[in-house]
C-alpha cells in the first residue's frame, strides 16, 4: 500500500465525520470526493483545510460541469450542474477534488469564508455557468461584459453552458469587423 493510499484513508475518515454519505472516487491515483448536496460544503471544506490529518490549505481552482445531454445525466433526478473544487495540501503534497451537485435554482453557498481565493474562482464560475454564489462579497461578471444578456427577455448568457450556441447569439456581443470577409483593410 502506497503512502497516498494510506493518507487517503485518513482523509476519507475526516470527510465522513462531516458528510457521512461522501463517496470517494479513484481514477488513476486521482481522488474525488462526491457529496450529495451543498448543505455542509462550508463545514466540509473548512474541516479538510484545518484538520491536522488533511491540511488542504490551498484552493487551486473552482469550476463547474454542465451535464446537460450527457450519459451521466440520463437520470432526470440528477442535477444538471456540479461545482468542483480542486484542493492541495502543501504539507502532505496531496491533491483532491470535491464535487457537489448544484440545486435547480442555481443558488449555491460561497466558500470565500474558508478560502479567500474562492472570490475570483466563484466569479468566473458565475460568469461562465450562471451559478449564483449566495453571500459572495462581489459577485459580478469576470470575462463577459455586464450587458451580455438577451435584450428582449433579460435572460443572461453564460457561454460554457451546453445549451449556449457554438456561434453565440446574433448581436449579443459586438465583434470587431472581419476584413478577411470584406476584402477591405481595417483602419487601425
Amino acid at each position: 500500500m502506497s503512502n497516498i493510499e494510506i493518507k487517503i484513508d485518513a482523509i476519507l475518515q475526516v470527510a465522513k465525520n462531516i458528510q457521512p454519505n461522501v463517496k470517494l472516487i479513484e481514477h488513476h491515483n486521482q481522488y474525488t470526493f462526491s457529496l450529495d448536496s451543498p448543505t455542509d460544503i462550508i463545514d466540509f471544506l473548512r474541516e479538510l483545510k484545518q484538520n491536522p490529518e488533511t491540511q488542504f490549505d490551498s484552493l487551486l481552482d473552482i469550476t463547474a460541469i454542465d451535464w446537460l445531454g450527457s450519459a451521466e445525466n440520463k437520470d432526470t433526478s440528477a442535477a444538471r450542474f456540479e461545482v468542483v473544487y480542486f484542493l492541495y495540501s502543501n504539507k502532505f503534497k496531496h491533491r483532491v477534488r470535491v464535487k457537489v451537485p448544484v440545486p435547480e435554482n442555481l443558488h449555491y453557498p460561497t466558500v470565500t469564508s474558508v478560502y479567500e481565493s474562492a472570490n475570483w474562482y466563484e466569479r468566473e464560475t458565475y460568469d461562465m455557468y450562471g451559478i449564483i454564489f449566495d453571500e459572495h462579497p462581489d459577485l459580478r461578471r469576470f470575462y463577459m461584459p455586464e450587458d451580455f444578456f438577451d435584450k428582449e427577455t433579460g435572460e443572461t448568457f453564460h457561454p460554457l453552458r451546453k445549451d449556449f450556441p457554438v456561434m453565440g447569439y446574433p448581436d449579443a456581443l459586438p465583434l470587431p469587423p472581419y476584413p478577411e470577409k470584406t476584402g477591405i483593410d481595417p483602419e487601425w
